[in-house]
């Protein structure tokens, strides 16, 4: 490693200020940090793909029909509690990746980042517990996509083909190529605003007394049968039973914000990145208030959370499980459950091939610098990293075994799953900013120069640490008060499989952390000039108004 540039002892404060700003760090081929010779992927995603992905790229059933299981173990206000905490975990973390990858829109993202500005080692183990966390989570959503069909075929026969059917057009998407891709996410994520906005308003006039029935619930059921659930963990204190049961549902609202990071991901594939990524994260604030915070406060004002109908962790497996299903039902709506129905199918399946997108881009990324098998980083003359998406398909047919366990059950385990992974590389996305941060600012860098500047740094990254830290420690504490070995595994096991790839990647390696005068950079990174190009002002109307929404 070599470092250009150097300070010397006589010169003041201010000279030594001005000469560390044109010092800079640049690594040695081992590092394999430029990887822009052997990078095959193509700057194919226009600005309005990756402002609808970063609005509702992974609005899926962890939203539509996991805000109902949140209602159901959390009651109205436990509910809006975890999601609020979460959602501020999560958007402290895309937040970071704003910064980090609008210095470096490169292919490979927190990963790699992880590696260039902590430890490769720590890299290694963001990017495999990463790759693993989204494969995984593609069974989920095609396994809820099952559920979803049994509102209306629920002959348990047909359960494989319809299985068969998602896991195809899903690894077909993402074979067509990153274009196709942008189109489809982009169609989708037009048809889950339309859902979300229209089930908050539909959820409010039936609440407010406009539905069929003409019933005025108001905030009737934060009376009867009450704000807060029961864990049914300690009987002894109501008090403290109810705390248990808010926490019991941070895990579940994990899974509903999992995927945010998915516009980062994209950036070496979208046209003007820095651009683009910049004003897609500012947009995510209003996505989380609006979209997540709203929607679940009106799921709590039209169904109670005991009721009997809503998603639960055993019994049923319909889509008649969720809120706003259940309420058109019991007040007379007959037609907009069925339509309702069709969208959260299409989110169910649009969430997968966002996941699917983001596992294999992830993989690519690793095997690029040498921390994956070099085979995995293949392009198609296209830029379709072709290999790493076939490969991580494979995983999307794990949602057979819905086919055989019941798909409820499966559900639930990959749903902890997944989302345990995704609270550690909330994590490790805000470690990394962390070192980011002390690294840019030690070696003279100015962030107000960058494309996306948050003046809540660093303290949204130490929030969105700390948090994360403690979700990843707590989140299996009710097997402790009945023990279940599977259970226990299902909450934990990925903290050993984490820190053993990263052990076991810095002794092989003799990996190190870096400095912060270590830190590199430059080598491999963009300028401005080779990734943006000049905005172009619309000229026609509807132009603008385009360019007011994307």
């Amino acid at each position: 490693m070599s470092v250009r540039g150097s300070t010397d002892d006589s010169l003041g404060d201010k000279e030594k200020s001005a000469v560390r700003a044109e010092t800079f760090v640049i690594a040695n081929d081992k590092n394999r940090l430029d990887v822009s010779e052997i990078d095959g992927v193509h700057r194919r995603l226009k600005e309005r793909h990756v402002q609808m992905i970063a609005i509702a790229g992974t609005i899926g059933t962890g939203l539509f029909l996991g805000s109902g299981k949140a209602l159901a173990g959390g009651g109205p206000l436990g509910a809006l509690v975890a999601y609020a905490l979460v959602g501020s975990i999560a958007y402290s973390s895309l937040a970071a990746l704003g910064e980090m990858t609008s210095h470096a829109p490169i292919s490979g993202s927190f990963p790699h980042f992880a590696a260039r500005w902590v430890d490769p080692s720590f890299g290694f183990a963001m990017g495999w517990n990463y790759w693993y966390t989204n494969a995984i989570s593609v069974p989920v959503e095609i396994t809820a996509a099952t559920i979803l069909i049994t509102f209306w075929d629920d002959n348990l026969s047909h359960q494989a083909g319809y299985t068969a059917l998602f896991c195809v057009l899903v690894c077909l998407v993402n074979i067509f190529g990153v274009r196709w891709f942008g189109e489809s996410e982009f169609f989708f994520s037009i048809i889950k605003l339309l859902l979300i906005t229209s089930l908050i308003l539909v959820g409010l006039i039936i609440d407010l007394g406009g539905g069929p029935d003409h019933d005025r619930r108001g905030f009737r059921y934060w009376k009867n049968p009450g704000a807060v659930a029961r864990a049914g963990l300690v009987h002894s204190h109501i008090g403290v039973d109810r705390f248990l049961a808010i926490l019991n549902q941070l895990v579940q609202a994990g899974f509903s914000f999992q995927g945010m990071e998915l516009v980062a991901i994209a950036a070496s594939e979208t046209i003007n990145p820095r651009r683009n990524i910049a004003k897609a994260v500012r947009r995510v604030f209003w996505r989380v208030l609006v979209f997540y915070i709203l929607g679940i406060i009106v799921t709590g004002m039209i169904v109670p959370y005991n009721d009997p109908d809503l998603l639960q962790d055993h019994g049923g497996g319909t889509a008649a499980e969720s809120p706003y299903v259940i309420v058109m039902n019991r007040a007379g709506i007959k037609v907009l459950p069925h339509i309702v129905n069709a969208c959260v199918l299409l989110s169910a399946f649009s969430a997968g091939n966002s996941f699917l997108y983001s596992s294999s881009r992830i993989l690519y990324g690793l095997a690029l610098r040498g921390q994956a098998p070099r085979f995995f980083a293949r392009c198609t003359q296209a830029g379709l990293p072709l290999i790493a998406v076939l490969s991580t398909s494979l995983l999307a047919w794990l949602a057979f075994m819905n086919v055989a366990s019941g798909a409820q059950t499966v559900f639930n385990w990959f749903v902890n799953l997944s989302s345990i992974g995704g609270f550690i590389t909330w994590w490790g996305v805000n470690l990394t900013y962390l070192f980011f941060y002390r690294g840019f600012r030690a070696q003279g860098f100015d962030r107000k120069k960058l494309s996306y500047y948050s003046f809540l740094q660093p303290g949204l990254a130490i929030w969105g640490f700390f948090w994360s830290t403690i979700i990843i420690l707590i989140n299996g504490f009710p097997v402790f008060w009945h023990f279940n070995a599977s259970d226990f595994l299902v909450a934990y096991i990925n903290l050993p499989l984490f820190f053993a790839l990263w052990i076991v990647w810095k002794v092989v390696k003799r990996t190190s952390v870096w400095k912060p005068m270590e830190m590199d950079f430059v080598t491999g990174i963009p300028s401005i000039e080779e990734t943006e190009n000049p905005p172009t002002p619309p000229t026609t109307f509807l132009g603008k108004v385009a360019a007011v929404i994307f």
